[in-house]
């Protein structure tokens, strides 16, 4: 597990939303969350009392916090290193989906997988865009299965992510234009021509293919 995971990639890899989350278990922005600190993963309960790490006196390290047990599975300690991007004022209130790189789709949407997205068959290297404006929430490998990843937040609504590219161009807090270019196709070892892309509304996957356009 990587040592940069926030609050939000626990969201994600729980199909939670992360206003929801944070807010079950009492936390506000920028969503800190300290050692000792267990985290609910039932959105629908009351926040509980959060239990915070001593006063440290010396120089603070990286805080180690573990997910709740609430849910089986739940992962092994984890460090967190920053809080998550929060959307700019300047992002568009309106704006359409996209295509997020050229292809055709290999694989569809099934609800019951535990991947819940598409497959695009593109090229190696084939140009990855943004398939709406955002602000990148997530940009790296510390999420088993996606390989390099980057997921954008649209709006309070919507998520979008992009797996397995071969090469990121963009950071963690920065603002993309939709059509703006974020990554290469061909990180997937297995299948190189290959760009997985989800979507998830109010934090659970749904069909990309009922919002993209038509080709």
């Amino acid at each position: 597990m990587s040592s940069d995971e926030t609050l939000f990639a626990i969201a994600w890899r729980y199909e939670k939303d992360l206003e929801k989350l944070a807010r079950a278990n009492g936390l506000s922005p920028p969503y800190t969350i300290y050692r000792g600190q267990r985290l609910m993963l039932d959105t629908n309960r009351l926040p509980p009392i959060v239990r915070a790490a001593p006063p440290v006196k010396k120089q603070p390290k990286k805080a180690t916090v573990s997910a709740s047990a609430e849910k089986k599975g739940s992962p092994s300690p984890v460090k967190v290193t920053k809080p998550a991007p929060k959307l700019p004022e300047s992002l568009p209130s309106v704006w359409r989906w996209q295509w997020p790189t050229q292809g055709r789709v290999i694989r569809y949407f099934n609800s019951t997988e535990l991947f819940k997205g598409v497959d695009i068959e593109s090229h190696s290297g084939q140009a990855v865009v943004a398939a709406a404006p955002g602000v990148v929430v997530y940009s790296g490998s510390g999420l088993r299965g996606y390989g390099e990843l980057i997921i954008v937040k649209h709006s309070e609504e919507f998520l979008s992510a992009y797996a397995h590219s071969r090469q990121i161009f963009v950071k963690e807090g920065q603002m993309v234009k939709g059509g703006e270019k974020i990554a290469e196709v061909g990180g997937d070892p297995a299948n190189s021509k290959r760009l997985y892309f989800e979507i998830r509304q109010k934090g659970k996957p749904v069909n990309p293919l009922n919002f993209l356009p038509r080709k």
